[in-house]
């Protein structure tokens, strides 16, 4: 993919989960890129999960939840598409929710 991905991004990438060898297409919310590497967050469609919503109206395929308390890095050639790019005030939550779960490394 040759476009500079940037923070708050939702793409289409492949990854692969702790717990089972097979490798899944999945939205994922990008945080920041860095050296061919891209640091996201999961996105995903089981709303019943902790996280930050993401609606159709946004641009989302489903209704779908951002979770913050998943992010792992991915190679870009992962990348398979890009799909919209989330408002200011979404990413503030998302920044906002990521600050929250970290301030403990301050003290």
């Amino acid at each position: 993919m040759g476009k500079m991905l940037r923070s708050g991004d939702v793409i289409l990438t492949e990854m692969q989960f702790i717990d089972s060898p097979t490798i899944k297409t999945r939205p994922a919310l990008v945080l920041f890129e860095e050296y061919d590497n891209i640091v996201v967050a999961g996105i995903t469609s089981n709303t019943s999960m902790e996280g930050i919503p993401l609606t159709r109206a946004e641009g989302a395929m489903k209704e779908s939840v951002i979770k913050v308390n998943y992010v792992f890095t991915i190679a870009k050639i992962m990348v398979k598409k890009y799909l919209f790019s989330l408002s200011s005030a979404k990413k503030r939550k998302v920044y906002d929710q990521l600050v929250e779960k970290l301030r403990f490394l301050k003290e």
